[in-house]
């Protein structure tokens, strides 16, 4: 639902905020299109100059919401998702993205980061990519831009293992820029938002196209979202979605790889 997520602009600054805490701010297909939406427009708005991504409640996201993930593997959920247009759009923004990340911040909640330019972290932060855990693959270009910011054998153990990295851990990594306490948290990214809103426009968006490149990373994610697709078929997949459901571990050992 569009009240999911929030949309605020003020001083040339766009905040998106995951509204959705009693979820743990789960990100729906609606939430994702309301999202992409906001990302593109702002590509044709002089107005909008930088980009703030952050999470309403105690937790930044918990990433997808499973049960719709779940609705997919069933195929009681088809057609196109939203969350490809949202990934395009970031992997595509001239404009600065700055994120503010408290507590949680699973799955796409980590892998959004690493589109983001300028990542602020608040001491409590956890940062978790558990895609094998649901026999799943990485996604948002994660596979490509992981192992190129923090090393693959790093990446390897955040992907296969899916164990939570700590803010601390996130800064020496090169995940994020500042970790601040929790309290400061949304007037830092403010402030460095209302920082890269006063520098040239234009020498900030050549910048992002040097630094990056959009169509590799756009051939990564779909790359990606095919594999992800095929993957939430499967049986291994169907087993940890009911293992989730049933509150119990899941067993893969009864399927062959």
């Amino acid at each position: 639902m569009s009240e999911h997520i929030r949309i605020e602009n003020a001083e040339n600054i766009l905040t998106l905020t995951l509204a959705r805490p009693d979820k743990k701010n789960a990100l729906t297909d609606a939430m994702y299109g309301r999202l992409a939406d906001a990302i593109v427009a702002a590509e044709t708005n002089p107005a909008t100059r930088v980009i703030v991504i952050r999470g309403e409640g105690d937790m930044f996201t918990a990433g997808n919401d499973v049960g719709e993930f779940a609705g997919i593997a069933t195929g009681a959920v088809t057609g196109e998702r939203h969350v490809t247009r949202f990934l395009d759009a970031l992997a595509r923004s001239t404009r600065p993205l700055v994120a503010a990340v408290q507590g949680r911040a699973v799955g796409i909640g980590t892998t959004m980061l690493l589109h983001c330019d300028f990542v602020v972290l608040a001491e409590d932060a956890l940062l978790s990519t558990p895609f094998v855990n649901l026999a799943l693959v990485p996604e948002a270009a994660s596979s490509l831009l992981m192992p190129m910011r923090i090393g693959y054998a790093r990446a390897f153990e955040m992907f296969a293992l899916g164990e939570p990295v700590d803010a601390k851990t996130a800064l020496q990594f090169g995940i994020a820029n500042r970790v601040v306490p929790l309290d400061r948290l949304h007037a830092e990214a403010a402030t460095v938002a209302r920082r890269l809103a006063r520098q040239p426009a234009g020498a900030l968006a050549a910048t992002k196209r040097l630094m990056r490149h959009a169509e590799t990373l756009t051939a990564q994610i779909a790359a990606e979202s095919a594999c992800f697709a095929e993957r939430l078929k499967t049986a291994e997949a169907r087993e940890a979605f009911l293992a989730f459901a049933e509150k119990r571990p899941p067993d893969f050992t009864k399927f062959a790889s």
